[in-house]
């Protein structure tokens, strides 16, 4: 049996202008702030989310027009970087602008306000 556990999530940031462009906090989940020791030296993350907002109608979908393009023949979703998969991860990389404690402060992620946060790769 495979298990995740959620090490943190996405939150939307209204505090933007100091930091212009798409920036977004990751807050780790206290249990897992330990993880976080030198991430602050890292350039870029690979965030991996829980594409939490997808119903299980479209999780069973597996061909789909690339990017709804419906004159575009439908392929497989293990061909395409569609959000349309039997599993919704999310896969991003970002640029760590800071890390306050156990918050990240990132630019370039493309989850939505309260995506689980899976996991965390140097990137």
């Amino acid at each position: 049996m495979m298990q995740l556990y959620p090490v943190g999530v996405v939150k939307q940031w209204n505090e933007k202008a100091d930091y212009p462009g798409n920036t977004m906090q990751i807050h780790i989940h206290d249990e897992f702030s330990a993880g976080l020791k030198g991430v602050e030296n890292c350039e870029h993350l690979w965030i991996l989310f829980w594409m939490h907002k997808l119903s299980e109608e479209d999780r069973e979908k597996l061909q789909v027009h690339p990017r709804g393009d419906v004159t575009k023949e439908k392929r497989g979703v293990f061909a395409l970087r569609s959000p349309m998969r039997p599993n919704p991860i999310g896969l991003t990389r970002v640029r760590l602008i800071k890390r306050d404690r156990n918050i990240l402060i990132v630019e370039g992620l493309d989850a939505f306000d309260e995506s689980p946060v899976i996991d965390i790769k140097p990137g």
